[in-house]
């Protein structure tokens, strides 16, 4: 079993940045697709970005392209998500996932979720 453990939510203000990370651990490598999605109340999972198995390759929603930046470390078995300019918009629980699908937008192509981490931005 694949376990992935996020770290970094947390409050921030208007305009800040943080910088999630996501630990994977157990049966796991580096080909494995790595993503994040996101989750505010009363709304549904969404896609925020992701990245392939290679990291040569990027995807993002249009609602954070330019803001977020996604990253891995295949060394570590590590994933991160720089945020910069956050609005009050983005505050959600945010959740890493990992898999080995190619539709890397949709929540069905991963296989392992952590267990996702809050991040409130206050305006």
């Amino acid at each position: 079993q694949v376990q992935l453990v996020e770290s970094g939510g947390g409050l921030v203000q208007a305009g800040g940045s943080l910088r999630l990370s996501c630990a994977a651990s157990g049966r796991t490598g580096s080909t494995y697709a790595m993503g994040w999605f996101r989750q505010a109340p009363g709304k549904e999972r969404e896609f925020v970005a992701a990245i392939n198995w290679s990291g040569g390759s990027t995807y993002y929603a249009d609602s954070v392209k330019g803001r977020f930046t996604i990253s891995r470390d295949n060394a570590k078995n590590t994933v991160h998500l720089q945020m910069n300019s956050l609005k009050p918009e983005d505050t959600a629980v945010y959740y890493c996932a990992a898999g080995l699908g190619r539709s890397y937008v949709y929540a069905g192509s991963y296989d392992h979720w952590g267990q996702g981490t809050q991040v409130t931005v206050s305006s």
